[in-house]
């Protein structure tokens, strides 16, 4: 006769079903090797088989503010709050360019993965996670171009501020981050059963750019427009990280409270709907 094993003496026991608020955060630290191993995939993954190798996280950024700078600073001439031009826009290509990044890439996890999650057990929100991860590597040296380029304006009499608000820069980070998670694992539990969704993820990031301040300050929005663009959450981190590292910008609780607030509650949303479609998408993927 067979002698039933109490569960506690097994490595891992996986279950059919679980909470719907249950993230299995033990299991994503039981994980972490994995994790980092995705974050290194994804890396090596955007500069594998290129030329120039890892300087293009260094060009992406600097093509684009060349062209912000001839189309919405030469040609549109849009004031940049008095900041130089190449500063103000590469302030909002990086912090952009982060929660957009980790949007997009987040809202194709179940379609590019659905081999992997059908073969194999690990928590999923691994792969999500590892998104975010990378990412973040990529953001951190695209500031180190940043903040090169303010040391470079301030050595040529530039009058540029650092400002007290610099030591909420990690949480600017995380909401960034969290809020592009969010919206992400949103869109790709929706993409499972609307696959045309997922068409629609780059063109509708491009077109919310422009409801941010990327490409001109709050102070030069119209009146009438400027509600609808403080009602964006990413308005108020990217207001929030020029007046940190530049001295200029329309930074106030209320605004990056608010930035908050939407980045939690879209979290919330997201982990629960990915929670619930996880478990059944493999049937309708």
């Amino acid at each position: 006769m067979n002698k039933k094993v109490p569960d506690n003496e097994w490595d891992l026991v996986i279950q059919g079903r679980s909470a719907l608020f249950d993230l299995k955060l033990k299991d994503i630290w039981n994980y972490r090797d994995l994790l980092m191993l995705f974050v290194k995939r994804d890396i090596v993954s955007f500069y594998k088989q290129t030329v120039l190798g890892p300087l293009w996280f260094f060009i992406q950024p600097l093509f684009t503010t060349l062209v912000y700078i001839f189309v919405f600073g030469s040609l549109a001439v849009i004031s940049t709050d008095g900041l130089p031009q190449s500063l103000f826009y590469l302030a909002g290509i990086i912090t952009w360019n982060y929660f957009a990044d980790c949007l997009t890439k987040t809202s194709t996890i179940f379609r590019d993965n659905a081999n992997l999650f059908g073969k194999v057990y690990f928590p999923r929100l691994i792969l999500p996670l590892s998104i975010i991860g990378g990412n973040l590597i990529r953001f951190g040296i695209q500031m180190l171009l940043f903040l090169f380029l303010t040391y470079y304006y301030s050595l040529q009499g530039i009058d540029i501020k650092l400002s007290w608000a610099i030591l909420i820069f990690p949480i600017l980070v995380l909401m960034m981050a969290l809020l592009g998670l969010g919206l992400g694992l949103i869109i790709t539990a929706m993409t499972t059963k609307y696959r045309d969704l997922s068409f629609l993820v780059v063109f509708g990031v491009q077109l919310m750019m422009y409801t941010t301040t990327v490409i001109y300050p709050l102070s030069a929005a119209p009146v009438e427009f400027k509600k609808f663009i403080s009602l964006n959450p990413m308005t108020g981190i990217i207001e929030a990280f020029r007046y940190s590292f530049l001295g200029k910008g329309e930074f106030t609780s209320c605004s990056i409270g608010y930035s908050g607030l939407v980045t939690l509650l879209v979290l919330f949303l997201g982990v629960l709907i990915f929670n619930k479609t996880e478990k059944t998408f493999v049937d309708t993927i």
